[in-house]
């Protein structure tokens, strides 16, 4: 595995966002200095049994310190292998993934034998507890997860020893969210171009936080960082692709797909993760999907659901995304480019490529771009079209997402004719976002 480096200046575990976010839990749950905290310059910060709060945040920050903050920390009521028992139970009652997970598999106990086995050295734990306090809806999506990525691997017959691993991953996974801006939190907030290089990142943090733990091993770690991955090599944070992503790690993409829709998209959410995966299949192992799709079948996802919109606004979706693949060849023959981009590992390229992905994709799901809007139907056919318009649309914002993290200067600066071209089209799928 390379070696990637996280992008937070001060220390994997010492960003400014991380150290907010625990001196704001200190306000909750009673936090405690066990060691004294020195600055790397040897400066006393914070005295041995003080307990922190609020206040310390600006003194903290303004020093780069000697170790990770947490290393000197205890909370209260800290997350333990009996709790995340616990909570893994009350979800598999509650919660309608888990609990379809468990009756597709005659019971539960096998979801969640591994936590039994599971290590919490005191930082994780510290880690996991900050996760529960202070962001509890991705505490809540990593015990999902979790349990996914369990029954996935029960359903691939992987050995007891990798079950046990990749329940550490999934629950792990997004540890790295702890040190990202809360700005990611806001719905309501567009973070585009550079600025997505911390989303892009939290993989690589997760990673590291949990290889600086040394208790969870290698094949834990690459999971970890490919969990964002997909199988084109359309993921991050490293664009891997096939086989170069480990197998656990390929268990653990698939389960936060599944579990992030479940969350998500809480009442029709097993009707458009078919959808998606069956659009989409060249991003995902073909074996997993194939025990998603069976699962999903227990539940009648492929059967009739209401239409989320009405047909006039799902045709203005669909000329949308008609006009994107119009766009494109516009913009290339306003500059008189040629139709297809010389061989060379540049945006024009990807933008190509990626748009014959996904055309190849729609033309699979029974759509064709030249007739897109022409298509009509009943509300059932409707629905399933209004799920793959809408997967289609955000394709596209993925799409210029990766240019933009790929190549800010050349999309920025434009001296490039062919970059040019790409910013055009990644400023007019922008303006559709918004409009």
């Amino acid at each position: 595995m390379s070696e990637p480096q996280s992008p937070d200046e001060d220390g994997t575990d010492n960003s400014a966002h991380y150290l907010r976010t625990v001196t704001e839990m200190a306000e909750r749950r009673r936090v405690m200095a066990q060691d004294a905290i020195f600055s790397e310059g040897g400066v006393k910060l914070v005295e041995k049994g003080t307990r922190i709060d609020a206040r310390m945040h600006d003194r903290l920050v303004r020093h780069k310190l000697r170790g990770p903050v947490d290393q000197h920390l205890t909370v209260e009521d800290a997350v333990n292998s009996a709790y995340l028992q616990q909570q893994a139970a009350h979800l598999l009652r509650a919660s309608h993934l888990p609990r379809l997970l468990a009756q597709s598999l005659g019971g539960s106990a096998r979801l969640v034998a591994p936590l039994k086995a599971l290590s919490l050295t005191p930082r994780i734990a510290f880690k996991l507890t900050v996760m529960r306090e202070q962001l509890p809806d991705l505490f809540t999506h990593s015990l999902e997860v979790m349990l996914t990525a369990q029954y996935l691997a029960l359903a691939s017959a992987i050995p007891d020893e990798d079950c046990n691993r990749l329940a550490a991953a999934a629950l792990l996974h997004d540890l790295g969210v702890l040190h990202m801006d809360p700005v990611w939190r806001d719905a309501s907030h567009k973070v585009t171009g550079a600025e997505r290089r911390h989303l892009v990142a939290h993989p690589i943090t997760a990673m590291l936080v949990v290889r600086d733990a040394q208790v969870y091993g290698p094949r834990v770690e690459a999971a970890i960082l490919e969990h964002h991955e997909r199988m084109d090599g359309t993921g991050y944070p490293r664009g891997c692709a096939g086989d170069a992503i480990s197998p656990l790690g390929q268990v653990l993409l698939m389960a936060e797909v599944v579990a992030a829709f479940a969350q998500k998209y809480s009442d029709e959410a097993f009707q458009q993760l078919s959808l998606v995966l069956r659009l989409n299949h060249r991003k995902f192992p073909k074996a997993l999907t194939a025990h998603v799709l069976a699962l999903l079948n227990t539940t009648g996802a492929s059967g009739s659901a209401p239409a989320t919109q009405t047909q006039e606004q799902l045709q203005a979706l669909v000329h949308r995304l008609a006009q994107a693949f119009t766009q494109w060849e516009q913009a290339k023959a306003q500059d008189g480019l040629p139709r297809e981009p010389a061989a060379r590992a540049g945006p024009m390229t990807f933008v190509q490529e990626r748009l014959l992905i996904l055309e190849r994709a729609l033309i699979e799901a029974g759509m064709q771009t030249g007739a897109l809007q022409h298509l009509q139907g009943d509300e059932v056919d409707l629905s399933e079209l209004s799920f793959v318009v809408r997967e289609a649309l955000w394709q596209l914002t993925s799409i210029v997402n990766g240019c933009e993290r790929r190549w800010p200067a050349e999309l920025r600066e434009r001296t490039d004719p062919q970059a040019l071209v790409v910013a055009r089209w990644c400023n007019w799928v922008r303006s559709i976002e918004t409009s």
